[in-house]
């Protein structure tokens, strides 16, 4: 456990240390592994530190800042450090959107629970998963850098509103168009009614 929370106050001490605006270079950051440290991200977005929920939303702001995806892991970054983190299934969680137009000409903004203000296009497409009963979807937004985020219920039924069905090499598809891309979402013939 005292290597845990040394492993904390290093990566504590290293972020404050830069104080840099914006989101900081992970990507061109190469330490070495230095282990898992006990932070999980709940599916609800909630971030938890050794079975405790961070409850200052400053501090997930800024370990989110650091977050990167290596291949199918979740590592926290530094210059000089690289600890693995558990996410059970989307790293954020997008808590607002705002929609203007329709069609393809429709926009589609997304607010995450750090911050992070996205705009559905090509850098920022919507993809959907299945949900494990098999009954449902999760939509998902990416957010950067291989992050996505997983809408929340309220904005899944909202975004589900703004569908609409296109035939995609020949199979019509039940999807959203926004940013000038159609985002399909399950054949047609899956969806009840029609």
């Amino acid at each position: 456990m005292s290597e845990t929370r040394g492993a904390m106050e290093r990566l504590m001490a290293a972020l404050q240390g830069g104080k840099a605006r914006g989101i900081p270079p992970v990507e061109r950051w190469n330490p070495d592994f230095c282990g898992a440290i006990d932070i999980r991200i709940a599916a609800d977005g909630t971030w938890f530190y050794q079975g405790t929920p961070i409850g200052r939303p400053a501090l997930v702001k800024l370990f989110s800042s650091v977050l990167r995806r290596d291949g199918e892991d979740y590592v926290l970054v530094t210059p000089v450090e690289k600890l693995g983190i558990t996410v059970e299934d989307a790293p954020f969680q997008a808590v607002e959107m705002a929609v203007e137009g329709d069609g393809d000409a429709r926009t589609i903004g997304f607010r995450t629970q750090v911050d992070d203000l996205v705009q559905v296009g090509p850098d920022h497409p919507i993809r959907f998963e299945r949900e494990a009963t098999g009954d449902g979807l999760k939509p998902y937004v990416h957010v950067r850098r291989n992050l996505w985020a997983r809408l929340t219920r309220a904005l899944t039924y909202d975004l589900l509103a703004l569908g609409e069905v296109r035939e995609i090499e020949g199979v019509a598809q039940f999807g959203v168009a926004a940013g000038g891309l159609f985002h399909p979402a399950v054949p047609a013939s899956e969806i009840d009614g029609l």
